[in-house]
């Protein structure tokens, strides 16, 4: 089969395509650069550093496969990057690697590779692709803690049908790491990255303020008490606790937390934690990625969780965050109303919202609000599940 291995320069998708290679499929290896030349990402892996570049040239040399390097700078710029400001300056929270996996890295490379005769696509994503009769689902890989099956959920049936995911069955990025250097593919031991990789530095903020400007407004309370200012809504998003700059401590000597955003009225609303708990997520655009009986939520006790025989339907809400048992879910107009059987916190909308059924993607979709109800947990019970659930958003 002739695949088409997209190369990062990291050691993912180098043994990804040295496993492809070793399965005797006729390989040619791109790097995707997304920045423009001159630009820096710093030491962030994603948008194609000069080093990055480099390192997936020298994994190339050493599996002896073609080496082609494809701008989609503009690509990125367009349908990641300043989705991203416009998501943000519209009071949401989006994730960027679904973005950029949904239009750059799948889409747009599964659409050239089609174009150029190739049969599939090759990458270095830990998940898995199985075809169950005619249809073609996503499960999660192995190993749940390199898991990005929640990343790759937006791809519709026709992607995941032209695409390899070697790295789904692995049972630790150690084992990666260790077949790398077996290999002596150079890159065994080049670090990962977590931070948005045109945000190398980290400063979200900051690189919103370079593409928003500054909007000074206030921060109230829940009662429309001002509290203090800042310099745009846009800097903040739901479950932010540091970074509020307000002076005068709450009356009881709690910490507060960003509530909700007012693009409108450029207001940021904090308040106690337990405000934040929510039961019942709202979402829209709506992807069914998998044959599933839509109604049936079948919230049995899991059996056990995170295995392939695990019949309970999860939504999880965050890419690395803890999938969360459904109690109800309701089709409505492109979207779905999903009942959570336990209360999270910090949900914010513009986040990613996927279904799974144990480890089975079922379904993605956008949050677009959140309620809170009666029964969402109290100030007691919410402060036991701080530490895990306290994920950036």
């Amino acid at each position: 089969m002739k695949v088409l291995a997209a190369l990062s320069g990291g050691v993912d998708s180098a043994v990804a395509a040295a496993r492809a290679v070793e399965a005797g499929h006729d390989v040619t290896a791109v790097h995707m650069a997304l920045k423009t030349e001159g630009e820096s990402c710093g030491t962030s892996r994603g948008c194609s550093n000069p080093q990055d570049r480099a390192d997936a040239a020298a994994a190339c040399a050493k599996l002896g496969i073609p080496f082609e390097v494809w701008d989609l700078a503009d690509e990125f710029e367009e349908k990641v990057i300043s989705d991203f400001v416009s998501q943000y300056e519209m009071g949401r929270t989006p994730n960027p690697c679904v973005r950029c996996n949904e239009f750059v890295k799948f889409r747009e490379l599964t659409v050239r590779a089609r174009e150029l005769g190739f049969d599939a696509v090759v990458t270095g994503h830990y998940a898995r692709v199985e075809k169950h009769g005619d249809r073609y689902q996503l499960l999660r890989a192995r190993d749940l803690a390199k898991d990005q099956s929640y990343v790759l959920a937006v791809m519709g049936e026709e992607e995941l049908s032209r695409v390899i995911l070697p790295l789904g069955d692995m049972p630790s990025k150690a084992a990666v790491r260790a077949e790398a250097e077996e290999r002596g593919l150079g890159v065994s031991n080049k670090p990962d990255s977590f931070d948005i990789c045109f945000i190398p530095d980290g400063d979200t903020q900051g690189f919103l303020r370079s593409r928003l400007g500054e909007s000074s407004g206030q921060i109230v309370d829940t009662d429309g008490n001002v509290l203090g200012k800042h310099r745009g809504h846009f800097e903040f998003t739901v479950g932010q606790r540091k970074g509020l700059g307000i002076d005068r401590p709450a009356a009881d000597g709690r910490p507060r937390y960003v509530l909700e955003t007012r693009p409108s009225e450029n207001v940021v609303v904090v308040g106690p934690a337990e405000l934040l708990s929510i039961d019942i997520v709202n979402t829209t655009d709506l992807t069914w990625d998998a044959g599933d009986d839509e109604g049936d939520v079948r919230t049995v006790q899991p059996s056990p969780m995170g295995t392939d025989e695990d019949e309970c339907l999860y939504a999880q809400m965050r890419a690395h965050g803890r999938p969360v048992p459904v109690k109800a879910l309701e089709r409505k107009e492109g979207g779905l109303r999903v009942t959570l059987a336990e209360s999270v916190r910090g949900i914010a909308p513009g986040q990613t919202l996927v279904l799974y059924r144990g480890n089975r993607v079922i379904a993605q979709s956008v949050i677009d609000g959140t309620e809170r109800t009666k029964g969402a947990a109290s100030a007691k019970q919410l402060g036991k599940r701080l530490a895990e659930d306290a994920v950036p958003a």
